[in-house]
């Protein structure tokens, strides 16, 4: 992915959450989409290990709770919060 890591994030998540990309704002997290279920989630890390080309571990995994968390695990990425 060449766009910045928000985007791509949404990107992930809309294909992960089945809905269109302007369905997923800036600050989506777990308790505000509410196709953001546990199917999605799994869905979604799959799609970020693809893209990675690596598995996430399981604390990473856990901890993916907003559009920022995906983002920060992508290329040139925020710093993941502490």
């Amino acid at each position: 992915m060449n766009d910045n890591p928000i985007l791509s994030a949404r990107r992930l998540l809309a294909e992960a959450l089945e809905l269109d990309l302007a369905a997923v704002p800036v600050d989506a997290a777990i308790g505000r989409l509410e196709a953001w279920d546990s199917l999605a989630h799994l869905r979604l890390v799959q799609a970020i290990e693809r893209t990675l080309g690596k598995e996430l571990p399981p604390e990473t995994i856990v901890g993916i709770e907003r559009l920022q968390d995906i983002a920060a695990l992508l290329p040139d990425g925020p710093t993941v919060r502490a």
